[in-house]
């Protein structure tokens, strides 16, 4: 279509950035995809209050199902006063032409469909102009760049988050040469985030991720620290008489470190799957990782005769 024809779609259509919304977000940490002129609604537990990996969409913009014939002329001949606003020196010969196209699915199957795109990815914008602002599609059948059941999936994908671990040691201040350090996360929280991107009435896709470990690294080499990874999905914490599984025993104390500590790292491993096999693939594992200073020290003792 030319340029003019799209503009005037643009406002006909309610295609502009000002238009419907899905359900997404973007902030700092916890972006995901925001979905203008969208009918996609992003529902589940793992649609807010975590955190992110940045999963991309693999393309910013797409097709999705729109009016039926009826309903799409009805609202092309509601914005009569628009388009003559858009064409100050329009006839009404050329507005009947331009709802010809309109008038002749009336009764035909099939339905419009309209783009959409991810604002959250800023490519978005430009491929969702490159599109034209609505194509006749039949039913059973889905057009070029028209949005697929793994494209759904690839949405709600980009949209998981999981919560960011907070770490708990014990001892908790400073720690000593030799002497146990356990780690485990200070509020597992749930151990399983989904998020469900659906059209509704048309077709869904839910992925689901389940923490199943967590990773330690202790900031500094093997022969400074041995680190016990028998962790389980939430650490293992400080209990009295039992068995050291999880955490570090730092070897040599921090003083000759930067600023006289080691830098603990926890890692939360979230593997990820599309429930009911939808799709054939499979994603990476969502990993979240956070820090704390852990100051080591040697315990000093005098020998006497």
């Amino acid at each position: 279509m030319n340029r003019l024809i799209s503009v005037l779609a643009a406002g006909l259509l309610l295609l502009d950035p000002g238009g419907p919304r899905g359900d997404g977000f973007q902030d700092g940490r916890t972006a995901g995809v925001r979905l203008e002129n969208s009918k996609i609604v992003i529902t589940g537990n793992g649609a807010r209050g975590g955190s992110s990996d940045g999963y991309q969409l693999k393309r910013p913009c797409w097709f999705e199902p729109g009016p039926e014939a009826g309903d799409m002329l009805k609202s092309q001949e509601d914005v009569r006063a628009y388009w003559f606003r858009m064409h100050p020196d329009g006839t009404e010969a050329e507005f009947q032409k331009f709802l010809a196209q309109f008038k002749d699915k009336i009764g035909k199957p099939g339905r419009w469909w309209v783009p959409a795109y991810n604002e959250a990815d800023p490519k978005g914008r430009a491929c969702w102009g490159g599109l034209d602002e609505f194509v006749w599609v039949p039913p059973g059948t889905t057009p070029p760049a028209g949005i697929t059941l793994a494209e759904l999936a690839e949405i709600a994908r980009a949209a998981l988050t999981v919560p960011e671990p907070r770490i708990k040691l014990n001892p908790d201040v400073k720690s000593y040469v030799n002497l146990p350090t356990w780690v485990w996360l200070a509020d597992p929280g749930q151990t399983r985030r989904s998020v469900t991107a659906s059209i509704p009435g048309v077709m869904s896709a839910t992925v689901t991720a389940t923490r199943e470990d967590i990773k330690i690294d202790p900031g500094t080499t093997a022969d400074r620290a041995e680190v016990r990874s028998d962790c389980g999905a939430g650490g293992r914490a400080y209990a009295k008489g039992a068995e050291f599984t999880c955490g570090v025993r730092y070897l040599r104390a921090s003083v000759d470190q930067p600023r006289k500590v080691y830098v603990l790292t926890v890692t939360t491993v979230w593997p990820v799957e599309v429930e009911d096999d939808v799709v054939p693939f499979q994603y990476a594992p969502v990993q979240v990782e956070a820090r704390r200073d852990v100051p080591v020290g040697e315990v000093q003792s005098t020998v006497r005769p």
